[in-house]
């Protein structure tokens, strides 16, 4: 449950990707639930309110499936540039350490 936006608070996401026309203020309110659907799978479905900006609350959510390594929430690394390139590292040393137990 996230409140205490401010009138600069960009609704989008980063200037590098997305639109940014889209501001809330002091009104936004977002509620975030994560519930485990079965032993693989975790539901999270999240709303947004902001009359100032919707008419209505509006929601959406997504299926996340189990898989092996961590998550990284989003937040935590949105101004590492960096990031794109560690990834795209360690997905080549996975690839050569993949094609090497081959031979």
């Amino acid at each position: 449950d996230t409140t205490n936006f401010n009138d600069a608070t960009n609704f989008r996401g980063p200037p590098s990707n997305t639109r940014q026309d889209i501001f809330t203020d002091h009104n936004l309110h977002v509620v975030e639930r994560f519930t485990m659907t079965g032993p693989e799978t975790i539901l999270y479905r999240f709303t947004v309110e902001d009359p100032t900006v919707w008419t209505k609350p509006w929601s959406a959510e997504l299926v996340m499936r189990r898989f092996a390594g961590p998550i990284f929430e989003y937040a935590c690394h949105e101004g590492n540039y960096g990031l794109k390139n560690s990834l795209a590292g360690a997905r080549a040393r996975e690839k050569a350490a993949a094609e090497a137990a081959k031979k």
